[in-house]
């Protein structure tokens, strides 16, 4: 049987007890009388049976067999009286080789299992053949390389619980010998050696397959440093930036157990927030709280809380059953008792005397944990305080993100230049030195600008006010005509009276103070005499049904503007997310500043030139193609909305229209707007065009230049209406848009005339899903 555990080892294995035997040897002839010389003597005669023990054993069975004599020749060095106590057995270092053991060290393996192996921690083939490789060095060259590092047994108890074991080495009675097979080592060899630890083939050349002969025995002492150990874990991986650290990390419960020696320890945390005084919820729910309920002072009874929140000292229950019963307020321990929790530690963690959270430690047995161990958290606690801390400042870090990405964005495309200008502001201001930001400007880029936008959008609001006014005035109406006592008879007609002529100002028109009117009307009217009718208990349930009806923030019906709010969100939310999955393929032609907003549409702004991606060349085709693209998006939304609006609780109807700008214009960053404006008078002549183009008309006409399923293409020079053109018969030829193009003169607007405009219909019936965008050299090919 081969000893070696790793198939490929510099050495031949040889347990043998030689130096042991030598050792009686000079105890047998030191003096015939002495007791000590008698015992020598006859443990050597019965050795001298068995040459092995001094020649060497290479086989595990031998060992077994003569494991009686061995134990009787070890006894100096395994003394009866300390083998409760030491944890210690014979061995050859690195390998699992492993015999005579004291009764420690029996007990220990027994209560880990018959299945267990005993391996040594993060050990594998390579460290043990370059560490048998330094022994060699150290031993037969005389060098003293520092190689040790803390190797550890993992080896489990009765209860599960994984507990750390130090491992000592004793090599008094070993010795290394070379054989034939060995290679004579010079200066160069060794330093070479020193500077390639990764390079197994050359130990391996220096240090052939068992060339030296290991011949001895070793004895492993084992040291529990479970709680030290665990600690060290603990501390690796709280470091661990990619993951949750308290409850989500499965480790980490496992170490916490380690260290108190409970093998159903559960660890809760929960987040504390300082400024509202409350206990929260884990934003990422991966963290169990044990004792959160709904506010702070409800979470924690009043002794508790006192001394986690006031005195920032732990508290421990070792009886949750008999902490209950002694208890004036309950809440805290019945609420510990339902999650099978009997005994548990409420530790704050504060940073800076401010408490962050409370670390819970729970078990579902009786004072397995209580006020003694819960100083076990002072090694620990620094750790936790220090990645709480973090977590807490990696989560306002993701806050702040989220609101640079949901409200003051800066697009991925100018990021650049905005990080060049962060950059040098750090640079200076560690100097010391007073730095002043550049304005953020791009020269020469082409703006493209399109919406889609809610066809008649405020007078359907208009109406749906007036039809929550309407019935909120006629369901009054009907109270008051069921109200038959207990109320002045005339006073409830005086009040139909003006209902009723409220009812016929409201069905002529909708004045800009009309709502507010009524509602002071009936709120100072109509309202307190209802309350008075319902404490009176006359009509209850007419009135319940009305006051339910009112909207608890304005105090008015609201159901018909619920419909047109929710039907107008859902379409700005479907329409803004199909033109946001498309820039990203956009993004692709050539990198431009995109932004869009939700009004009752949605507008979107693009800029392309070569300012934005300076390391790149811009064509105008790249133009081309991005002004395809949007006629295309454009399209899809369309038809999208037209597959919307079956399933919207109030119908509404969109107009597109796209604005052709074919200067080149700069764009400025304005500071105090945070966004990016058009730069320069003389550009100002498009933002006009902009805010007023979709509520135009055809020039000697009063109808709209947008209609509800047509694309409106507004543009100032022939050039632009040739380019269009093309793109609406290629869309035209794909079955995208339908065959009659509309060409007409706008009329003029302030301080800007001259503007033309093609209108064509989109063909829903042409997509079943979302359609692929062309690209302009496709344009081109089915042009040839």
């Amino acid at each position: 049987m081969n000893m070696n555990q790793y198939p490929e080892s510099p050495f031949k294995i040889k347990v043998s007890f030689h130096k042991v035997l030598e050792t009686l040897e000079h105890i047998a002839h030191s003096d015939d009388a002495d007791y000590r010389s008698n015992y020598a003597k006859a443990l050597l005669k019965e050795a001298g049976t068995v040459p092995e023990l001094r020649d060497g054993i290479t086989s595990y069975d031998q060992i077994q067999q003569q494991e009686k004599l061995i134990h009787n020749l070890l006894a100096d060095l395994f003394p009866t009286a300390l083998t409760h106590n030491e944890i210690k057995a014979v061995t050859v270092p690195f390998q699992n080789i492993t015999f005579n053991y004291t009764e420690r060290f029996k007990k220990i393996l027994k209560e880990a299992g018959k299945d267990f192996d005993m391996t040594i921690r993060d050990f594998d083939q390579h460290q043990f053949y370059i560490l048998n490789c330094c022994l060699i060095l150290n031993s037969f060259y005389n060098r003293d390389f520092d190689f040790s590092r803390p190797l550890f047994y993992d080896i489990p108890d009765k209860d599960g619980i994984i507990r750390h074991y130090r491992i000592m080495y004793n090599a008094d009675f070993m010795e290394i010998i070379p054989t034939e097979k060995s290679v004579k080592l010079t200066e160069e060899d060794i330093d070479l050696l020193i500077d390639n630890f990764d390079n197994i083939a050359l130990w391996k050349e220096k240090f052939p397959q068992e060339s030296w002969i290991l011949k001895g025995f070793g004895i492993v002492i084992l040291f529990d440093a479970t709680i030290e150990n665990s600690v060290s874990n603990l501390k690796s991986n709280l470091l661990k930036p990619d993951k949750q650290k308290l409850n989500d990390d499965n480790s980490t419960e496992t170490i916490f157990r380690s260290i108190y020696k409970i093998p159903d320890l559960r660890i809760g945390f929960t987040p504390y927030n300082s400024e509202e005084q409350k206990f929260e919820l884990v934003p990422n729910r991966k963290f169990t709280s044990f004792i959160l309920t709904h506010e702070c002072k409800n979470a924690l009874c009043s002794s508790s809380f006192e001394t986690l929140i006031r005195e920032k000292k732990y508290f421990a229950i070792s009886d949750t059953m008999r902490f209950v019963e002694c208890s004036e307020d309950k809440s805290l321990g019945k609420h510990l008792l339902a999650q099978n929790i009997r005994s548990c530690i409420l530790a704050p963690v504060v940073k800076d005397d401010k408490i962050l959270g409370i670390i819970e430690l729970a078990s579902s047995y009786p004072q397995k944990l209580n006020s003694l161990n819960a100083n076990k958290l002072e090694l620990i606690m620094p750790f936790l305080v220090d990645t709480v801390d973090r977590y807490h400042s990696e989560w306002q870090n993701h806050i702040e993100a989220v609101i640079q990405k949901e409200y003051t964005a800066i697009h991925p495309s100018v990021y650049w230049k905005f990080k060049i200008e962060a950059e040098n502001y750090l640079t200076e201001s560690s100097q010391d030195k007073e730095y002043i930001f550049k304005e953020i400007v791009f020269k020469n880029v082409y703006p493209l600008y399109g919406q889609i936008d809610i066809k008649g959008s405020s007078d359907a609001r208009n109406k749906t006010v007036q039809q929550d006014l309407k019935n909120q005035l006629e369901m009054i109406i009907s109270i008051l005509e069921q109200m038959k006592s207990g109320v002045n008879l005339m006073l409830l007609e005086q009040r139909k009276f003006e209902i009723e002529s409220l009812l016929k100002e409201l069905a002529a028109s909708l004045k800009a103070d009309t709502e507010q009117q009524i509602q002071i009307y009936i709120q100072n009217e109509i309202h307190p005499i209802l309350k008075n009718a319902k404490s009176d208990h006359l009509e209850e349930d007419l009135i319940d049904a009305y006051f339910e009806k009112l909207d608890e923030k304005t105090g008015t019906f609201y159901e018909s503007r619920r419909k047109f709010d929710l039907a107008l969100s859902l379409t700005n939310k479907k329409m803004a997310s199909i033109l946001d999955a498309k820039q990203v393929e956009a993004q692709g032609i050539f990198p431009h500043y995109y932004e869009r907003f939700k009004t009752d549409g949605v507008e979107h702004n693009l800029y392309i030139g070569g300012s934005i991606a300076p390391q790149r060349n811009f064509d105008l085709m790249f133009l081309q193609n991005l002004r395809l693209w949007q006629l295309q998006a454009l399209c899809e939304m369309e038809i999208e909305h037209e597959k919307l609006k079956r399933s919207l609780p109030f119908q509404l109807e969109v107009t597109s229209l796209v604005l052709v700008f074919s200067s080149p214009i700069a764009i400025r960053f304005r500071m105090d707007e945070k966004r990016f404006d058009i730069d320069g008078t003389y550009n100002a002549r498009y933002e006009v065009v902009k805010k007023r183009i979709d509520k135009a008309h055809i020039r000697g006409t009063d109808e709209r230049i947008t209609e509800q399923g047509k694309i409106t293409i507004v543009y100032s020079h022939l050039a632009e209406e040739t380019e269009y053109k093309k793109y609406i018969q290629f869309l035209q030829f794909k079955g995208i848009l339908e065959p009659n193009i509309e060409s007409f003169d706008v009329e003029s607007l302030q301080g800007v005339s001259g503007l033309k405009a093609l209108r064509v219909k989109v063909n829903y019936k042409s997509q079943k899903g979302p359609t692929r965008t062309y690209s302009y050299q496709e344009l081109l090919d089915e042009l040839k």
